[in-house]
């Protein structure tokens, strides 16, 4: 091939990331799950970071005629332009995220007050997707506003996993876990999900606020004591004697209540491999249900690509190996300390980088889908053989940014970031290497 499609890495892997974002979009995925109407209202209830998104397609694809309404509540930010004439039958709120505000409460009262009234005549659409744990914030009696706001920063830094994170979440709720289902009834619940946890389990995605937990108070309990969190000691005895317990499974009638994942990690990923295959690579998809810590996963990676360069191992170049799954960074408690700015596929690009230390025909691009990586406004980072060069020709030291987890300010500085800004979907972490 005198001149491959691959000749320029970072435009190939951009387009791989795009590709992955494209497949998992809503207006792509959701009409082949919509039921038709039923005899009596079709109330819309949602929450995530592609909920409004998913609104926007329901709506362009529901019967005019039929009665439609309902609540949806997205991060700030991820409301996408409305093509639709007239205005919207499904309304949208916006609140914080990854820790709620006041907005998030206000979204759940709302919500729960749409339930009243419902009939078995009636058909409950939940729009469920990433984000909606923080989106979607109801405390128990016992905790306040602030009080959830500091649990959750503290989950998020801990280095918990997404599961155990809501597990506790959802004890702590008085909406998420199953309890809106158990609200709409005697209504029949339709969940139509974005998958953005590992394994696409949908009682995990947002907490699973319409489907049944199969986690216990004891479990949370446990969970809390490991990661040493602050909650009210009248909420700890109530954990402790099961007072607090979630919905679970007998409670709910399976021929009135049905859940469907729309779109996934895997989706995501076999779209890209299908590109890179079409350019004339080969695409290896390690996993997508990738865990734990972000710079740990890179070492991971960085010792495959190095293999794969060298002709050994599984992997024949050229190539583009593919993951996903939901990967973690840990702030460490320390005195005095000052943490920089980045999310975990920054700190996976960072950790790469320096693990590859330089190595010849390497490159690689991490992102989180929804757009956003972390708390930031970029969605992930690129690196290649020249991205410790240029970091030392600026003075810029790897060990320091990752000491402080600040692999934004790094690639910021060598215009290494990854822009899309918000995408109206999430299919969680992406991560494309490509071995030429």
């Amino acid at each position: 091939m005198s001149n491959p499609p691959y000749k320029e890495p970072l435009l190939v892997l951009r387009a791989l990331l795009d590709r992955a974002i494209q497949r998992a979009l809503p207006e792509r995925n959701l009409h082949a799950y919509l039921p038709s109407p039923p005899l009596g209202r079709t109330v819309v209830l949602g929450a995530g970071k592609a909920a409004a998104a998913m609104a926007q397609a329901l709506e362009a694809q529901w019967p005019p005629s039929s009665a439609l309404s309902g609540l949806v509540v997205t991060r700030y930010g991820h409301v996408p332009v409305s093509s639709m004439a007239g205005p919207p039958r499904i309304d949208v709120m916006q609140a914080a995220h990854p820790v709620p505000d006041e907005q998030s409460v206000l979204a759940s009262q709302k919500m729960l007050a749409l339930t009243h009234g419902l009939t078995q005549d009636d058909l409950v659409i939940s729009l469920i997707s990433g984000g909606g744990s923080s989106l979607l914030t109801l405390p128990v009696e016992g905790m306040n506003l602030s009080q959830k706001q500091a649990l959750n920063r503290r989950l998020l830094d801990c280095g918990a996993s997404i599961s155990e994170i809501n597990c506790v979440r959802k004890h702590l709720s008085a909406i998420k876990g199953g309890r809106l289902a158990l609200a709409c009834l005697p209504a029949r619940v339709l969940t139509l999900c974005i998958s953005d946890v590992p394994g696409d389990d949908p009682a995990t995605i947002a907490s699973g606020p319409t489907v049944p937990d199969q986690t216990t108070c004891a479990q949370a309990l446990e969970i809390i004591r490991k990661y040493q969190l602050q909650i009210p000691d009248e909420l700890l005895q109530a954990l402790g004697r099961d007072a607090l317990e979630t919905p679970k499974t007998d409670q709910f009638d399976a021929t009135r209540h049905e859940v469907r994942v729309i779109a996934t990690p895997k989706d995501a990923l076999e779209a890209a491999a299908q590109l890179a295959q079409s350019l004339g690579l080969r695409a290896y998809i390690l996993s997508d249900e990738m865990e734990g810590e972000s710079k740990d996963v890179a070492l991971v990676h960085a010792a495959l690509a190095k293999a794969c360069a060298k002709g050994m191992g599984a992997f024949e170049k050229p190539c583009v190996l593919l993951s996903g799954g939901e990967t973690t960074v840990t702030l460490a408690a320390e005195p005095g300390k000052v943490f920089g700015r980045g999310g975990r596929a920054g700190e996976f690009c960072l950790s790469l980088a320096k693990a590859l230390a330089g190595a010849p025909n390497i490159w690689a691009l991490a992102a989180d889908t929804d757009g956003i990586d972390g708390v930031e406004d970029n969605a992930g980072a690129w690196m290649g053989p020249m991205t410790l060069q240029a970091a030392q020709n600026l003075g810029l030291k790897v060990d320091d940014f990752l000491s402080r987890h600040d692999a934004y300010g790094f690639f910021q500085a060598i215009d290494g970031l990854v822009m899309t800004g918000p995408t109206f979907t999430n299919v969680n972490d992406f991560r494309a290497i490509l071995i030429l």
